[in-house]
């Protein structure tokens, strides 16, 4: 979800900025920057058809915007790794090109090729970035020898129409297939990586939660892990409260009660679905939180559009759109698949999100949990009581005494360990 606080009285304003600046770490970017959109939504080209010389291209703009903004400063031990996608080029008929910062351990010899790859993905109206603002602390930490020696590769998920989720979609094209198939082999042999799977694992929050569970769901045997924190709706039978198969509408439940979105910081109810959607909507018709769901999960309308889950103004929820999302539904694909997935998945989920969640993501975990639990996976969740979404990652007394983040990274670290080949 987003890092957008409600618009109530001056005290939520002073928790919108001081939630988004806790969460730099996992998101990506700091609460002042402005996320860029282009004037008007991208159009793919149709199904079917070859793209054409006039389809609106997204590839300029994207570049046109990245050459506006300033390089990230010079930092020592981080680069800026990009590569084209032929599958998004090929979608898109324009270049198009996936990047990300990369954090480079102390003293690193690619020809070694023997290190392993945390892979992380920022929330909404995050960024790659964040590898130039972790790196300093990371590799001082790497240095002084108590830190795990990994590369750390911040990817960047951000598009115009939002979170692209790095989920293959009609809409915003196949960025799982050129992540998995195109960017990280590349990446990984420019770097010297150990370019096997057991060295290869992704983590994320927010909808960079959603993510990374998503990666390694549909990829079981190419990463190996996730480690995944306040993920977007992993079951939509609560999508944030609405139950997209069962509800008829996204703003009031079959009771008639207005759907509550957004907690305060002192776990209060403070927003509804409907004000949100209001808010957004009045900003721009695209390139918000919920528009970003509608361009990875839905099929295309008959403008060319993602259809929207749901009427923007009556809150009616389309039943075509509610049918498509359920191949996005990381409960179904698991409970599907599981007879495959099992073995494939062993040791490999790991997911955290706060019992007051902002934007009560605590709901569709506890349903996966109870899922999973019921199919016999050994994945871990861990439900921190009364933590939110800006402060999950803050030291936890029982489970991560020294911060969400190094939990993370020492629980990869120990699985390469375990896994990796002796001559590691």
């Amino acid at each position: 979800m987003s890092h957008v606080f409600v618009r109530r009285i001056e005290r939520k304003w002073v928790e919108r900025f001081a939630a988004a600046a806790l969460f730099v770490m996992l998101a990506g970017r700091a609460p002042s920057d402005l996320r860029c959109a282009a004037d008007q939504p991208p159009q793919p080209p149709a199904a079917g058809s070859a793209p054409a010389d006039t389809t609106d291209s997204v590839s300029t703009q994207a570049t046109e915007r990245r050459r506006g903004r300033r390089e990230p400063q010079e930092v020592e031990g981080v680069d800026h790794f990009r590569r084209e996608s032929a599958l998004l080029t090929a979608f898109w008929g324009r270049p198009m090109e996936i990047e990300a910062g990369v954090v480079l351990p102390p003293g690193h010899d690619p020809a070694a090729k023997n290190t392993p790859v945390c892979y992380s993905i920022h929330g909404f109206g995050g960024s790659h970035r964040e590898a130039w603002r972790a790196g300093p602390d990371l590799r001082r930490k790497m240095a002084e020898g108590d830190y795990p020696r990994m590369i750390y590769v911040y990817l960047n998920a951000q598009f115009p129409m939002g979170h692209h989720e790095f989920a293959d979609s009609v809409n915003n094209g196949p960025w799982g297939k050129a992540l998995t198939e195109e960017f990280i082999p590349a990446l990984e042999s420019t770097y010297g990586a150990a370019g096997i799977s057991e060295g290869r694992f992704v983590t994320g929050h927010s909808s960079g939660g959603w993510s990374s569970l998503w990666l390694q769901v549909n990829y079981p045997t190419f990463f190996n892990g996730t480690w995944s924190t306040a993920p977007d709706a992993v079951d939509f039978r609560d999508f944030t409260g609405i139950n997209v198969y069962e509800f008829k509408n996204a703003f009031v439940d079959p009771q008639g009660n207005p759907i509550q979105l957004v907690r305060g910081n002192d776990g209060d109810w403070v927003q509804t679905v409907k004000d949100y959607v209001e808010g957004e909507f009045a900003r721009s018709d695209y390139g918000g939180q919920f528009a970003s769901f509608d361009a990875v999960f839905s099929p295309r309308g008959e403008d060319g559009r993602p259809m929207p889950l749901f009427d923007r103004k009556t809150g009616e929820i389309h039943a075509d759109a509610a049918r498509a999302w359920e191949r996005y539904d990381i409960r179904l694909i698991l409970k599907n698949g599981w007879p495959t997935l099992q073995p494939r998945l062993a040791g490999k989920l790991h997911i955290f999100v706060g019992s007051k969640d902002t934007y009560r993501l605590e709901g569709a975990v506890l349903l996966l949990q109870q899922e999973l639990a019921s199919l016999g996976s050994d994945a871990e969740f861990r439900i921190a009581e009364d933590r939110h979404h800006g402060n999950l990652g803050m030291p936890h007394e029982t489970w991560w005494p020294a911060g969400l983040r190094t939990h993370i990274h020492s629980a990869m670290w120990a699985r390469w360990k375990a896994a990796a080949p002796a001559s590691k």
